[in-house]
């Protein structure tokens, strides 16, 4: 099935042994001299340990004052360098770092300064940049000469360019934020020149044998942007210039379109790498979206690239090449694009030079490869799991790999818990892929599943469990609201199943992640609904969804005519709608239907009944309090380490 994915490429002089790439993402992993530690070191090794071809990692050519990226820009990072990049060629993989400077610079041992181009206002930063003078271009670009050259001394095995994302040398480039009179700005040739100036650098300081890649915004995403034709034409300069490899971009941090979204389909931006792959000679790695690696061997097949490039796949599962190499696609933990990893990187911009360390919502690995080590139990002991649920199915093969003896009881027909609703509304499907995932992985590590097996007091007696872990999960919590049992209410799950259906117009009470998803689901697929309104009492809907997806998310139900009203309590429910309190004012909204999508609540009896029934019980997951994902599958894979 991926015989174009498990064949070698040849990149300049550099022959990678298959065609998956680790995309440069922002860890915050570094030292706190911008130095490479261990911490680093692991989290790259076990990538290239999991059979990706090709690591590419962010490093800074010149000072900008914070830890997020390691440095390049003194001869003291290179130690730390040669042992990163051994530590990834032992596994066989090639790396390269990506050299990124954002939007500060610390010139001369002062403060950073936010820089650009033009004094054209950076929306990231809502600060307007002072434009570099001709002197300081001349000295970055002689950074970015230097800086390769140490990467070729530490081992790496070639070198790339960001020109994307918005950054410093995007913003060159751009139109948008280019308005440069002199030998840096206007025409494109005048706008690409500082680009063409660091590779031209580069060849002179590491070497015009050492691959030169550069990850090019193909499309900017942004109203008065360069064009996918100006970029061919940029593409062309770039190979003319002696570089090696394209890695295809899109967008800026502030375009109204995301890149890391659940609403994108997977492989959304690989017509991109198409346009490019028809007007140059060089190989073209496509990227964004591909976390899927059925989506990666058909974008090869089909000729859109030499490529295809992973990012955030690899935060969630190292180990996907060679999962599917072997044919355990079944096994991969998949990539849920929940951005939460983005958006804990992204923060950083709000309190520059403290730093911020990103981690991931199903891999509890992430980030922490070295301190967490999966060894067999000391003794190994009768473990029993209620509720299959991510909490307890996490917990369960996290202890069964370690040995345990493990059953587990999960009263409906199949495992899951609330990912089975969670995967119903618009655009969810990576969460359905994740329940099956934990589900397969469970069964493989060889816990023994009971399914139609409701957990009691009396059976886990009966049981003798050494360990008792309790992932009950929770209920959906019911209002105490006048009105709130009439024939005209029902539950936001039961509506998400199918169980229930409801026409005309609809009052959503709950303006939470569950809210919001269900008001999209029947606007989508709802039969005869005419209207969507969603109330929140809290001053801000679907809190708990990443900031950087949230805009999006919201802008979207606003389109699709969902009306949200926040600061509004219900205060009685009735056959007509609601009757409100909006931020202290009375009112009435009227609706045929009323959802209730107020949240969970945790059954504490349930709970207590099941406490003494074994010498060490461990509760987990939204039965200790209703929370998201990450949480769930952290706190069973926690248990299931400590046991």
């Amino acid at each position: 099935m991926f015989k174009h994915l498990f064949t070698p490429v040849k990149i300049g002089n550099m022959e990678v042994k298959n065609r998956i790439v680790m995309l440069p993402m922002t860890t915050g992993y570094p030292e706190a001299d911008e130095t490479v530690g261990d911490r680093f070191i692991n989290f790259f090794a076990e990538r290239a340990k999991g059979g990706a071809g090709f690591i590419i990692i962010p490093f800074a050519p010149v000072p900008a004052g914070s830890p997020v990226e390691p440095g390049l820009f003194d001869n003291r990072f290179i130690p730390g360098i040669r042992r990163l990049t051994a530590a990834i060629h032992a596994h066989g993989a090639k790396t390269a770092p990506q050299l990124i400077t954002s939007y500060h610079v610390v010139f001369k041992g002062g403060p950073a300064e936010v820089v650009g181009p033009s004094p054209v206002t950076n929306q990231i930063l809502r600060v307007v940049p002072r434009a570099l003078t001709v002197d300081e271009i001349h000295y970055i670009v002689d950074e970015y000469g230097k800086s390769a050259r140490r990467a070729r001394e530490g081992g790496f095995d070639a070198v790339e360019i960001l020109v994307g994302g918005g950054y410093l040398l995007n913003r060159f480039l751009s139109p948008i934020s280019n308005h440069r009179e002199d030998e840096y700005g206007g025409s494109l040739e005048k706008r690409m020149r500082m680009i063409l100036e660091v590779i031209e650098s580069i060849r002179k300081e590491a070497g015009s044998d050492f691959p030169i890649g550069v990850r090019l915004n193909i499309d900017e995403q942004m109203a008065g942007g360069h064009t996918v034709e100006e970029s061919k034409v940029v593409a062309r300069a770039l190979e003319k210039a002696g570089v090696s490899l394209i890695n295809v971009y899109t967008g800026w941090h502030e375009a109204p379109i995301p890149t890391v979204a659940p609403s994108l389909p997977p492989g959304a931006f690989a017509h991109l790498a198409e346009k490019i792959k028809g007007c140059v000679s060089i190989p073209v790695i496509a990227a964004n979206r591909i976390n899927d690696p059925v989506v990666a061997e058909k974008i090869l097949a089909e000729g859109k690239a030499d490529l295809v490039g992973m990012g955030r796949a690899l935060l969630a599962d190292p180990e996907l090449p060679n999962k599917t190499k072997e044919g355990r696609v079944d096994e991969i933990v998949p990539c849920i694009a929940c951005s939460n990893c983005l958006a804990e990187i992204m923060s950083i911009y709000k309190s520059w030079g403290k730093g911020a360390t990103t981690f991931c919502t199903v891999n509890p690995f992430g980030g922490k490869e070295g301190e967490y080590i999966l060894k067999p139990a000391e003794k190994k002991k009768k473990v029993v799991v209620i509720g299959g649920g991510p909490a307890g199915m996490e917990a369960a093969m996290t202890a069964a790999a370690r040995g345990h003896r493990v059953t587990l009881f999960e009263k409906g027909k199949e495992t899951g818990g609330w990912l089975l609703v969670g995967c119903l509304p618009p655009h969810k499907d990576e969460i359905r892929k994740l329940y099956k995932s934990l589900a397969v992985r469970t069964k493989k590590a060889g816990v023994d599943i009971r399914l139609n097996t409701e957990a009691t007091p009396k059976m886990i007696e009966e049981e003798k469990p050494d360990v008792l872990i309790l992932a009950l999960g929770a209920n959906p919590m019911i209002p105490n609201i006048p009105g709130v049992k009439g024939a005209n209410v029902v539950m936001a799950e039961d509506l998400l199943t199918g169980r229930k259906t409801v026409g005309g117009s609809v009052v959503i009470i709950g303006g939470g992640l569950v809210g919001c998803e269900t008001a999209e689901f029947l606007i989508e697929k709802g039969k005869g609904v005419t209207k969507v309104t969603v109330l929140e009492m809290l001053g801000r809907m679907a809190e708990t969804i990443s900031p950087t997806y949230r805009p999006f998310f919201l802008a979207r139900l606003k389109k699709e005519g969902v009306q949200m009203k926040t600061g509004t309590t219900v205060e009685e429910i009735t056959d007509k709608g609601v009757k409100v309190s909006q931020n202290g004012t009375p009112g009435f909204i009227e609706g045929d239907a009323v959802v209730l999508a107020v949240g969970l609540k945790a059954d504490e009896k349930l709970a207590g009944s099941f406490r003494g029934k074994a010498p060490e019980v461990y509760s987990v997951g939204d039965c200790v309090k209703p929370r998201m994902i990450k949480e769930a599958i952290g706190e069973g894979f926690s248990i299931g380490m400590k046991i």
